[in-house]
């Protein structure tokens, strides 16, 4: 039996390393690159598909039900909100990720970003190119010791960060609905409700994944019960954010800075008055990057396809 496998798009120069692991199974693979961007354009070319690779293309109600053989999604990265859980479970389509790759980096850069913001690096830098040697270019900075560091969120990469930023002396809360406070305090993390977390975070930092709970979770009231001169990382999912609300706590003071590597719209567009503040430090969704990680996540990605399709304990399982 041949197997038809298709890639709905990616961001790689080639695809040797998912050719590669699907090519040593043990399977007769048809493997297909695309790059699609819209629904008719993944029905299009997945319609027969056995097994599916998937970056950001949509893989939404519609697209699913139109599948007429499909057994296993995979996903390249952690999140999987471009593909409609409820109908790969109603049609008994296999959905797996990746959730274990990146941890070093994601977490890297969200210490990277909590650094330099903290310590106004980049403006710092700016004033000094500019000829403006004056350290109250960066005022104010405070001390790390007895502030509050807030991770919403609790899985493997946020007890990384906490791990990280531990020795600087914050006091440290976590948000997680589904982790206990006996596990947190396993990290030196007092656990706190929802409502405690966003009243009392110097700096708050964002790793929850996207869901309809969680869609614009940081919005005009939440950030109206911010603490004034409030820290904002997030190195999770753009929309996590209410961004006009976000632009509006920057204007008003409200919220000293912001640090993001994901946005509402990626790219983010010119346009966006983001761009125009110096207190907004702004990465293109690179977090997870390392020369290593890619390799890393590629690998896991196509051999949770061979797992599925030969009947093999499923290590990354979703659904």
């Amino acid at each position: 039996m041949t197997y038809k496998i298709v890639v709905t798009d990616y961001e790689y120069h080639d695809l040797k390393i998912e050719e590669e692991v699907l090519s040593g199974s043990n399977l007769d693979i048809e493997f297909v690159a695309a790059q699609c961007r819209t629904p008719k354009e993944v029905i299009d070319i997945c319609k027969d598909a056995d097994g599916i690779i998937n970056q950001y293309a949509p893989l939404n109600a519609e697209v699913l039900s139109q599948l007429e053989k499909c057994k296993v999604i995979s996903r390249y990265g952690v999140g999987v909100d471009t593909i409609h859980l409820p109908t790969a479970l109603e049609k008994g389509i296999t959905v797996t990720n990746v959730p274990d790759y990146g941890i070093e980096e994601v977490s890297n850069h969200t210490v990277a970003f909590l650094l330099a913001s903290s310590r106004k690096i980049v403006q710092l830098n700016e004033a000094v190119k500019n000829g403006v040697w004056d350290f109250k270019v960066g005022v104010p900075i405070h001390r790390f010791e007895n502030r509050i560091f807030g991770v919403l969120g609790f899985g493997k990469i946020p007890r990384r960060v906490i791990e990280k930023v531990n020795p600087f002396g914050f006091q440290l809360v976590g948000y997680d609905p589904f982790v206990t406070a006996e596990e947190m305090s396993k990290y030196n993390v007092r656990k706190v409700e929802l409502d405690e977390i966003i009243q009392t975070s110097d700096i708050l930092s964002l790793h929850l994944p996207l869901t309809e709970t969680t869609h614009h979770l940081i919005n005009e009231d939440r950030i109206a019960n911010m603490k004034d001169g409030v820290l904002i990382i997030n190195t999770a999912r753009g929309p996590i954010i209410k961004e006009c609300a976000l632009i509006e706590g920057l204007k008003s003071g409200k919220i000293a800075g912001a640090a993001l590597d994901v946005a509402e719209i990626e790219p983010i567009p010119l346009s966006s008055e983001l761009i125009q503040f110096p207190n907004v430090y702004l990465t293109p969704h690179s977090a997870f990057y390392s020369e290593e990680a890619i390799v890393e996540l590629r690998t896991k990605t196509a051999k949770n396809i061979v797992q599925v399709l030969e009947g093999e304990k499923v290590e990354y399982l979703v659904k």
